[in-house]
C-alpha cells in the first residue's frame, strides 16, 4: 500500500471519528433547544446534558487532527481549498465560537436563557450544513482556476441540486446518529419518559435520512458520472449499509437492545463513509488534485503516518477512560450521586 493510500485512509478514519462524535453533539443541542420551545426541555435535558458535560471538549480533537493532515500530506490542497473556502471556512470558525462560547458560559446561567439555547440549537444545524460545503466542492464544477487565482463559484454552488442534497443529508444524519444514541443513552438512564421521547425523535429523522440520502445518489449521478459510476462499482458496501439502516430501525421501533441499534447506525454510516471516499479515489478535488499530486516527501509522510497512528491509539484508549468513568458509569449515568 502506498503512502498516499495509508496518509488518506488514516485521515478519513478521523474525520469518519468526528462525524459519529460530532454528530451526536450537534444533535443534542438542537434537541436541547426543541425541547425547550416544545415544553420537554424537563424531561430530555437531563440526558443531554449528562452526555454533553464531560464529552463537548474532546469532540473537535478529531477535526483537528483531520485538517492538520489534510495539509501535512497534501499541501496542495492548502492553495485550492484555502482561498476558495475562506467565506465558508469563517463561517463553520463562528459558529464553533458561538457553540464553544455557550458551553463555557453555561455554567453562569446561559442555558437558562432562550437567546443562548436559539444559538446553540441552532449552530447544531448549521455547522454540518458549513462543513459539507467541502464533500459538495470536492466533486468539481464550483471552483475556477485562474493562474495563481481561485475563486468559488457561489451562484453554481447556490442552485445546485446536488449541493442542497449534502446540506440536507449533513443535517438529518445528525439529527438521526444523535437522537439514536440519545435513545440508547436515556435507556441506560432508565429515564422512561425521555427514552420515549427521544426514540420518537430517532424513529422520525429515520425516514428523511434515507430519502435524502437516495435523493443525494441521485444528484451526484448528474452532477459527477464518473463518481456516480465508480459507487455503483462497489453497490455491495452501499448495500451493507442499507441493511445496518433497517435493522437498526427495527430494533428502536421494537423497544429493544438500544445499544446495539446504535452499533448498527455506526456500521451503516461506517460503510456509506469509506464507500463514498474510496469510489472518491484518487481525486481530493475533481478533477484537478489527486491524492498522488504534491503529495509531501517520503520522511515527512512517513513521521506523519507515525504521528497519527500514534494519536489515534492514544485517543480510542482516551475515549473509553471517558466512557468507562463517565458517560457509562452506572451512579453518573442515571445521575446518582456517589453517596449513599
Amino acid at each position: 500500500m502506498s503512502y498516499e493510500v495509508v496518509g488518506i485512509t488514516v485521515l478519513w478514519i478521523f474525520l469518519y471519528g468526528y462525524l459519529i462524535v460530532a454528530s451526536i453533539d450537534f444533535g443534542a443541542g438542537f434537541f436541547s433547544y426543541y425541547g425547550t420551545i416544545t415544553g420537554k426541555k424537563h424531561i430530555i435535558h437531563r440526558v443531554i446534558e449528562r452526555y454533553l458535560s464531560p464529552v463537548w471538549e474532546v469532540t473537535n480533537v478529531f477535526l483537528v487532527f483531520f485538517f492538520v493532515g489534510i495539509i501535512g500530506f497534501f499541501p496542495d490542497t492548502a492553495f485550492y481549498y484555502g482561498t476558495a473556502l475562506l467565506i465558508p471556512g469563517s463561517i463553520s470558525i463562528i459558529l464553533l465560537a458561538i457553540r464553544g462560547s455557550y458551553y463555557a458560559f453555561s455554567t453562569y446561567g446561559a442555558k437558562d436563557n432562550k437567546f443562548y439555547m436559539f444559538l446553540y440549537g441552532a449552530t447544531g444545524l448549521l455547522i454540518p450544513a458549513s462543513l459539507s460545503v467541502v464533500l459538495t466542492i470536492s466533486e468539481g464544477g464550483f471552483i475556477q482556476i485562474d493562474g495563481d487565482s481561485v475563486t468559488i463559484l457561489y451562484d453554481k454552488l447556490f442552485w445546485s441540486p446536488y449541493s442542497w442534497t449534502v446540506v440536507f443529508l449533513a443535517i438529518v444524519s445528525v439529527l438521526f446518529i444523535s437522537s439514536s444514541f440519545l435513545t440508547y443513552y436515556a435507556s441506560k438512564a432508565k429515564d422512561q419518559p425521555a427514552l420515549d421521547i427521544l426514540r420518537n425523535y430517532a424513529l422520525a429523522w429515520s425516514v428523511p435520512t434515507i430519502m435524502i440520502s437516495l435523493l443525494t445518489f441521485l444528484a451526484l449521478s448528474e452532477h459527477n458520472p464518473r463518481h456516480f459510476e465508480n459507487m455503483l462499482s462497489i453497490g455491495w458496501v452501499f448495500g451493507l449499509s442499507f441493511i445496518c439502516f433497517l435493522g437498526a430501525v427495527y430494533l428502536i421501533w421494537k423497544k429493544k437492545y438500544f445499544g446495539f441499534a446504535f452499533i448498527l447506525i455506526m456500521v451503516q454510516f461506517a460503510l456509506a463513509f469509506f464507500g463514498y471516499g474510496f469510489s472518491h479515489l484518487p481525486y481530493l478535488l475533481y478533477p484537478h488534485i489527486t491524492i498522488y499530486d504534491g503529495f509531501t516527501n517520503p520522511a515527512m509522510a512517513t513521521a506523519l503516518i507515525v504521528a497519527f497512528i500514534a494519536g489515534l491509539f492514544l485517543l480510542i484508549p482516551s475515549l473509553y477512560l471517558l466512557m468507562r468513568l463517565f458517560l457509562f458509569d452506572g451512579k453518573y449515568v442515571e445521575g446518582r450521586s456517589g453517596k449513599k
